[in-house]
């Protein structure tokens, strides 16, 4: 239950934090100039409130808006989160984000055409990526806030900035204390765990070929969070590919699979190439979550996919109390009364109906 009383801290905060939206306004435009400094290092220094934000990343548009309890500011997003939108949560939370304007695609190049057509404040683009794809946004006079990705520090960085833009400070703040109390707590539960840490992995499919994340990125650290051995550390390709050998040989205990394509547990299951894996001759193959962006990377909601994480990994120690951390988050981050049948969305329990021990998740 500790999870419940953590939120519960962020209620307090969300209610502060969300304080009238006017008066942050008007204190921004009575300031004239919001000054700021980038994960680039390089100073952002936009005009005026902050009222029109295009992205041109995945995860960031849902974690603006958790910051800000509110989809009203963000005026473009890349065409991939479009996809999230529609298919998860965030086109009920925030109906108008099922019709968002795209400003890239998924090699973050800018629509220049279309950032002119919308005129935001500020533009929130990869800062480490080079300058290919922050320049152009620049040149076209508009200011660029660069993201780092990749580590739990970056995320926190994300969430301060965003903080920052819209002069909530306090706001971010508490998100990220909440997330350290979720940190603390995971590792404290995955140290009075008495069995063996599993061999686990996230997988992605399109068509017969697989792929998998760098173990150097954000999986490298939330896998060793909630206690699983990440049977890909030592992969060296950069594009992410596995054989159905290499996976045979790593043998994972547990396969998370990618939100970021359409491939299910039962494809999974269903591949005779893979039918000697452990994961898959003990179906312990899941789907991860779609809430309001997708779980399984750097997100206002990371802390609900750690316990998700824990809970799949441990079944035997799972608390049962992750749908009441869900409904409870999604008014904090959202302002949102998530209803049963949504919980049971988020949670693809239509998907990983057939897999083990997933039922302590159902209401």
């Amino acid at each position: 239950m500790r999870r419940v009383a953590a939120v519960g801290l962020v209620a307090a905060a969300a209610l502060s934090g969300c304080s009238d939206r006017a008066a942050n306004t008007a204190e921004q435009a009575a300031d004239s100039t919001i000054e700021l400094v980038d994960q680039r290092g390089q100073p952002v220094r936009i005009t005026g409130a902050v009222e029109k934000v295009a992205f041109t990343v995945f995860p960031a548009p849902s974690i603006f808006a958790a910051v800000d309890r509110s989809y009203d500011r963000v005026v473009g997003i890349n065409q991939s989160t479009l996809v999230a939108n529609k298919g998860g949560m965030f086109a009920k939370i925030f109906p108008q984000s099922a019709n968002s304007t795209v400003v890239s695609g998924p090699n973050f190049v800018p629509n220049i055409e279309t950032l002119h057509q919308l005129q935001p404040d500020v533009v929130v683009q990869w800062g480490d990526r080079g300058p290919d794809i922050t320049e152009p946004i620049e040149k076209a006079g508009f200011p660029v806030a660069g993201l780092k990705y990749g580590t739990q520090e970056d995320l926190e960085g994300w969430i301060t900035l965003f903080a920052q833009m819209l002069g909530k400070p306090e706001r971010g703040r508490e998100l990220i204390s909440w997330q350290h109390s979720e940190i603390a707590a995971t590792r404290a539960e995955v140290a009075a765990e008495t069995t063996p840490r599993p061999r686990a992995m996230i997988l992605s499919r399109a068509g017969e070929v697989y792929s998998t994340t760098s173990p150097k990125g954000y999986d490298g650290f939330q896998f060793d969070l909630v206690g699983a051995d990440l049977v890909i550390k030592g992969l060296l390709s950069e594009a992410g590919q596995v054989s159905p050998e290499q996976i045979l040989t790593w043998n994972p205990e547990v396969i998370m699979i990618s939100g970021f394509d359409e491939s299910t547990p039962a494809e999974i299951y269903a591949d005779p190439r893979l039918a000697g894996v452990s994961a898959v001759q003990n179906r312990r193959v899941y789907k991860t979550p779609l809430g309001g962006y997708r779980w399984q990377v750097p997100s206002a909601e990371s802390p609900l996919m750690w316990q998700w994480m824990h809970e799949v990994l441990y079944p035997q120690t799972a608390t049962g109390d992750l749908r009441e951390n869900i409904r409870r988050s999604f008014d904090n981050l959202f302002a949102y009364q998530i209803s049963e049948a949504e919980i049971d969305q988020v949670l693809r329990l239509d998907m990983n109906a057939d897999s083990a021990s997933y039922d302590h998740f159902r209401r």
